[in-house]
């Protein structure tokens, strides 16, 4: 185990010294014909990650053979990203500008092959030009960043150039740089002024991965439970060796498209043909064609790798929903306008009936700031307006909120009575969902009148309390059963305590009808 395990760990070394734009392809298939990867994950990515440092101008290169073995081992994608994080956060911390720079373009480059998040490459310019006087060498590093990601950045996240670009704009006006790096960014402004044309962000060459086969990780730069895991790239003992390379060899059958002439191979050898030199030079032709076939299949990957049955399996750990979760909470923190944000969020398919995972989180989002932010409301406002499965959802969410406004907090409060003031007094949401506020001591408790207090401040602040008081004093029949629970007439007490509440609140004109209500009630 141990001879060909150092075998195969040569061959990857080898194979990655070996790579350019011209070689990738049959390199590619070569490692797959020659190298357990899943076994061997760990000296993969070691090796990629040496290569990358000790010859960045490859890292492209590198990215593409990640992209590819990403796009059908998933798990040798994410190692190699979060070995990429966790390398950053050493270089950066040493002041290593050289290795920091070159981890960053590896990183710019799987964003260009869509194995990570535009996210992570906005974080590392944030870090890179953090603070009120971030040093030369990590402008720098942030100005190369820039120009390697800027024309994929510049689809996926405009307005996070136009934060960097002005940041760095900034930086230059302030004159604490040094001459040379003010040089480079001015030629970074110049780029971004030509759409970064001179530096496209993938060649035509390396781009290996079809969109639909290609596997995002969401993993951030400030994830905590980013694990290097050294013990991949030492060998050790397996003591079922036959069973995983038995797994490993129809894995690979299945990426290879060799599943057909392998089955056509063992019933051969099952009926013990004595004619084996001929059936040596077929298996030779059939290998020789199959490698063909597979490596269009494993480097274009645009289609089934065999046509084997495959079982349908119910997934019971809701994966797709945590995926879906994940991604809309990216989304929202990292778009930069409202408008770009709710963009990006009505491209998610989201299914009919999963409505509130996306309100949900918004709401989450929104209550975990230190103030309200208009941005938030603005986003929810616009989803009302695109669809009515959405208006509905908000509704509901409104009252489901409501009832369960007791387990938040008072900041937390705050800003999720200020999100549905918001979509309230915009007639985003109708007025009608204030049917279940009861105003009175019995079915209201101090958080639920706190939240009140709120939305109807918030509400009088944005329309005037003028406008407001009209609004409630509707002779709408209809109308009127909406704002019933919260201007009870129904008893003297109830009446009373809404005026009190109302005025205590600084709302008095609101209660001028419930007090000729009470002047005129029998005593």
């Amino acid at each position: 185990q141990r001879e060909t395990w150092q075998e195969q760990r040569r061959v990857i070394n080898g194979t990655i010294n070996r790579l350019n734009s011209g070689t990738i392809k049959p390199l590619i298939q070569d490692l797959f014909q020659k190298v357990n990867l899943i076994r061997l994950r760990g000296p993969l990515c070691k090796s990629v990650m040496s290569a990358a440092i000790s010859s960045p101008k490859y890292s492209d290169v590198y990215a593409a053979i990640i992209a590819v073995v990403n796009s059908k081992l998933p798990e040798v994608g994410e190692l190699m990203v979060k070995r990429a994080i966790l390398s950053f956060r050493r270089y950066y911390k040493q002041r290593d500008k050289a290795s920091c720079q070159a981890v960053c373009v590896l990183l710019v480059h799987l964003f260009h092959q869509g194995v990570v998040h535009e996210l992570i490459i906005l974080q590392l310019l944030s870090v890179l030009l953090d603070g009120s006087k971030p040093t030369d060498d990590s402008v720098e590093v942030a100005v190369h960043v820039l120009q390697t990601a800027g024309q994929a950045l510049l689809d996926s996240s405009s307005a996070g150039v136009r934060a960097c670009t002005e940041r760095m704009r900034s930086l230059l006006h302030e004159g604490h740089l040094n001459h040379r790096v003010e040089y480079r960014v001015e030629e970074l402004l110049k780029a971004r002024k030509n759409g970064f044309k001179d530096f496209p962000s993938i060649i035509e060459e390396l781009d290996l991965v079809e969109r639909d086969d290609q596997i995002t990780f969401e993993i951030t730069l400030d994830d905590d439970d980013i694990q290097k895991e050294d013990e991949l790239d030492v060998f050790s003992f397996d003591s079922e060796i036959d069973e995983h390379e038995a797994e490993w060899k129809a894995i690979r059958a299945e990426i290879l498209g060799e599943g057909d002439s392998s089955d056509d191979d063992d019933s051969d050898s099952d009926d013990g043909s004595d004619d084996d030199s001929s059936d040596d030079g077929d298996d030779e032709e059939e290998a020789s064609a199959s490698g063909e076939n597979a490596d269009t299949a494993l480097v274009n990957i645009a289609g089934d790798a065999t046509s084997k049955q495959v079982a349908v399996v119910e997934d019971l750990t809701e994966a797709d929903l945590v995926h879906l979760r994940r991604t809309i909470y990216l989304t929202i923190m990292s778009s930069a306008t409202f408008e770009e944000c709710a963009h990006k969020l009505a491209r998610i398919e989201i299914p009919p009936g999963r409505e509130l995972e996306l309100i949900n989180m918004l709401i989450e989002c929104c209550s975990q700031e230190r103030t309200f932010l208009r941005y938030y409301g603005l986003i929810a406002s616009r989803f009302c307006l695109l669809d009515d499965r959405w208006k509905d959802a908000f509704m509901m969410s409104f009252s489901e909120q409501y009832s369960t406004i007791h387990r938040l907090e008072t900041n937390k409060l705050r800003n999720v009575a200020k999100l549905f003031a918001h979509l309230i007094h915009t007639d985003s949401m109708p007025w009608s969902v204030m049917h279940i506020i009861h105003l009175n001591e019995d079915e209201t408790t101090s958080s639920s009148r706190i939240f009140i207090k709120i939305v109807i401040q918030e509400m009088a602040e944005a329309m005037g309390i003028a406008k407001l008081k009209r609004r409630f004093d509707t002779q709408d029949d209809e109308h009127k059963l909406w704002y019933a629970g919260m201007f009870p007439k129904d008893n003297v007490r109830n009446t009373r305590y809404a005026i009190n509440f109302f005025t205590s609140i600084g709302l008095g004109p609101l209660t001028d009808d419930l007090r000729e209500f009470l002047k005129n009630a029998p005593k």
